[in-house]
């Protein structure tokens, strides 16, 4: 495309926020810096959508002060997967601790029983197609 001097060629590119620029009232798109930011790997006050990241996070990966994510990071969490000081999780110890006696599933009885004897108890139970120490299931 040919500008005239007298009408100069307007272009518009889509880019992401950059980190410099103010951030606006409300942000939409690919790493949008807002109050409100809506989109992928958005940055604000409110943030919704995959890899929030603010005061309030809503998405698929949330960082920050409240979380309700499938993974989030933060002071309060509500999430399948929660790291944080107040978490709201189904079992958020299993997904960031070492396996323990509790994940532990063996494929025979006889292995679980053996276990059962390291772990401090006596016993075995059926979980699933395998064998877990102890008589009882940990609550």
């Amino acid at each position: 495309m040919v500008s005239s001097p007298e009408r100069p060629t307007k272009t518009r590119a889509f880019s992401p926020a950059s980190c410099s620029e103010p951030p606006k009232r409300v942000a939409i798109g690919i790493a949008p810096l807002g109050i409100v930011s809506i989109g992928i790997v958005p940055m604000g006050v409110v943030s919704i959508g995959v890899v929030p990241m603010g005061v309030v996070s809503l998405g698929v990966v949330g960082m920050g002060v409240l979380n309700a994510c499938l993974v989030g990071m933060g002071v309060a969490v509500a999430g399948l997967n929660t790291m944080g000081l107040w978490t709201l999780s189904p079992s958020p110890e299993h997904a960031h601790q070492p396996a323990s006696k509790e994940l532990t599933i063996y494929p025979s009885q006889q292995q679980a029983l053996k276990k059962a004897q390291d772990f401090g108890c006596s016993g075995a139970h059926p979980m699933g197609s395998g064998w877990m120490p102890c008589n009882e299931h940990p609550h």
